[in-house]
């Protein structure tokens, strides 16, 4: 079992914000870039920005997104790092896995998937282990056929448990998750993992929809003997019909808010007020915001955006 990362601060952890380059960032997205700079420097922790370009890249979008996060007042130390630099790292590690009898190579179509996770047997969403135990003529078969393999996890166990400080103690499913696509692409899981352990980071805020990825995650640190990060899954901004934030939902960039006639300052202050670290109409800046920080007084339920 990997060491859990020390609840308290240290200058040689690091947390991080890890935006896909898919477009721009909405309001919900900035707000939870900025919980995470508080987080981590609240607690002497470096600030690290990782683009995660492994898949739906749009042009231009990465610079605008560190455009709007510096405009924010948001700095991040070191380096900017890509995951479509670090292919390496990821074969790296799945060579690992493989060499330990923790991998299989799995041909079920999306369709295939789908079907079989609908079926009554095991949670949702949940692989059912199809090709786990394909004799080798079977995979022989598969091979002939042309269909590129992609390649999973042979998880051992069914649960895992994470330390969350929004949440406490968080036990989620464990399956045999995708390390790599057919395609030849590192899965998220499996990126995330090795990104986050090469880089120092050992604490990791991000959108509480990702809190059942956390277990799946946790559990690959483990089995390749990599420290487990201190999560703290934040609460969402959501629409008003409970969903996302998208394009339609109105205002939801900063650059729709600068057209509307609010500087970056005030969209920090509506984002710091959303959090109940400022009133409305404030303009705190972040060093305010810093020495105010509490986690402990954080909302636990979603932000409703509404078109300011």
């Amino acid at each position: 079992m990997p060491q859990s990362a020390p609840s308290g601060a240290g200058s040689s952890g690091a947390g991080r914000f890890a935006p896909s380059p898919s477009g721009d960032l909405h309001l919900g997205n900035l707000r939870t870039a900025m919980l995470a700079w508080l987080f981590a420097r609240s607690t002497g922790r470096r600030f690290l920005m990782r683009i995660e370009d492994l898949d739906r890249v749009r042009a231009g979008a990465e610079t605008r997104q560190l455009d709007d996060l510096a405009a924010l007042g948001l700095d991040w130390d070191g380096p900017i790092v890509r995951q479509s630099e670090r292919l390496a790292r990821y074969d790296a590690a799945i060579d690992e896995l493989t060499a330990a009898g923790s991998t299989y190579e799995c041909f079920c179509t999306r369709r295939e998937i789908q079907q079989a996770v609908s079926a009554p047997h095991g949670p949702d969403g949940h692989y059912p282990g199809t090709c786990r135990d394909l004799s080798a003529a079977e995979i022989a078969t598969k091979h002939d056929s042309g269909r590129p393999p992609a390649i999973r996890l042979r998880a051992e166990i069914t649960e895992f448990a994470i330390e969350d400080e929004l949440h406490g103690r968080y036990t989620g499913a464990i399956d045999d998750v995708v390390l790599r696509r057919g395609d030849g692409i590192p899965a998220y899981n499996l990126a995330v993992v090795v990104d986050d352990a090469e880089q120092g980071v050992d604490q990791v805020v991000r959108g509480d929809d990702l809190l059942s990825s956390a277990p799946r995650q946790a559990y690959l640190a483990s089995l390749l003997s990599l420290i487990v990060p201190r999560y703290a899954h934040v609460p969402l901004a959501l629409n008003s019909d409970g969903k996302r934030l998208a394009k339609r939902d109105g205002a939801v960039t900063l650059a729709d808010q600068r057209a509307l006639g609010r500087t970056p300052d005030e969209v920090r202050g509506i984002l710091a007020a959303s959090l109940g670290m400022a009133e409305a109409g404030d303009k705190p800046g972040l060093d305010e915001l810093l020495r105010g920080f509490d986690p402990v007084a954080l909302p636990r339920t979603p932000w409703v955006f509404a078109d300011l």
